[in-house]
């Protein structure tokens, strides 16, 4: 992975060049970010409502073009926003061939977790961002692909420092949940999402929910 530093710099350029300068500032667990996936159809379910495919597709808005979605190509995970529902459904495609390489474990082996990312605006900004969308009050963020990564990026890297930082024994997880948060009980990720889509405002900033499909040890 780049360094931070060079993140940042990519960052910059492209503000100058007019994406919207909206900061990641933290991550945070809420009470319950542990779903168990507990079969096959539950799986399909879950990557069809995070992708808006399926029956799901009717969630797919303007933001959804802003979500950050983890593509395999080959044996190698890429991250990438997508254009339309016919990419999102490729990247369906793509995750489902690839759960059948690493064969999650349905007998209390596979999890989803959710954590918030907080971002937030230079002061007196927010209101140059807030639209209503089919009636509803929402931000839309015109932000290049490089702008958009270099976010994700400060995420994913945010969520690797904090299950060395956090303490883990001070939170009400089972030993299972305390083993994906500090990531040591993890075997492979099958699939993880940054939803731009669903963006929402609190404590004075806005959060964004990443989405991580863990396969455990």
């Amino acid at each position: 992975m780049e360094s931070m530093r060079d993140v940042d710099r990519v960052m910059e350029r492209e503000v100058a060049k007019g994406s919207c300068p909206l900061r990641f500032v933290k991550i945070d667990f809420s009470d319950s970010p542990y779903q168990e996936i507990a079969s096959r159809e539950k799986l399909l379910e879950v990557l069809s409502y995070l992708l808006r495919t399926g029956d799901y597709g009717r969630f797919a808005g303007k933001g959804t073009g802003n979500n950050v979605y983890m593509d395999m190509k080959g044996k190698k995970a890429a991250f990438k926003r997508t254009r339309s529902f016919i990419d999102r459904n490729n990247i369906f495609s793509a995750i489902r061939r690839y759960g059948k390489k690493i064969k999650p474990d349905f007998d209390g082996h596979t999890y989803l977790e959710t954590v918030r990312c907080y971002f937030e605006l230079p002061e007196g900004e927010q209101e140059k961002y807030r639209v209503t969308y089919d009636g509803q009050e929402t931000f839309a963020f015109p932000m290049s692909d490089k702008y958009i990564l270099g976010l994700y990026t400060h995420c994913i890297s945010a969520r690797r420092a904090v299950s060395a930082d956090m303490d883990i024994s001070g939170t009400d997880f089972s030993d299972k949940e305390q083993g994906i948060a500090s990531l040591e009980g993890v075997r492979n990720v099958l699939f993880q999402c940054l939803l731009f889509d669903t963006i929402k405002c609190g404590e004075a900033m806005l959060y964004a929910d990443l989405c991580t499909i863990y396969c455990l040890k």
